[in-house]
């Protein structure tokens, strides 16, 4: 099985009751041969552009367990669902995950041997060095 993260904009009406909708995809993804392993919901929040007629959608991401043929299963059930009105199955690129993760560790390595002040000097630095 192989890792693939998901991204679902749900309707925006759906932010109180969002439980039915979740189960749901929970089901289809069980359906295609895998499981879930992380939900993150970020909450409803502004669309850049509207979609379906919505300036708004409830914004949850997935992170799966799934095989390779189960993700055009998943794929056609979620464009048949009502609830969604915009996904995204991605596969994580497992090597900048942890480079990225590699990179914090010793960014926290070096900051704990700082000085507070020094440490908050760094961190203002490398904020301004990602932008």
């Amino acid at each position: 099985m192989d890792k693939y993260e998901l991204a679902v904009l749900y309707h925006p009406d759906l932010e109180i009751d969002l439980d039915k909708a979740e189960k749901q995809v929970e089901k289809l993804v069980k359906d295609a041969g895998g499981s879930i392993k992380e939900t993150d919901n970020w909450g409803k929040r502004k669309l850049a552009y509207k979609i379906a007629g919505h300036d708004y959608a409830v914004y949850v991401f997935y992170t799966l367990e799934l095989p390779g043929s189960g993700v055009s299963q998943l794929n056609n059930a979620l464009n048949i669902t009502g609830e969604v009105i915009r996904f995204l199955i991605t596969k994580p690129d497992e090597k900048a995950i942890a480079k990225a993760e590699a990179m914090k560790v010793n960014r926290d390595k070096r900051l704990s041997k700082m000085s507070p002040e020094e440490a908050e000097a760094d961190s203002e630095e490398s904020d301004d060095e990602d932008e």
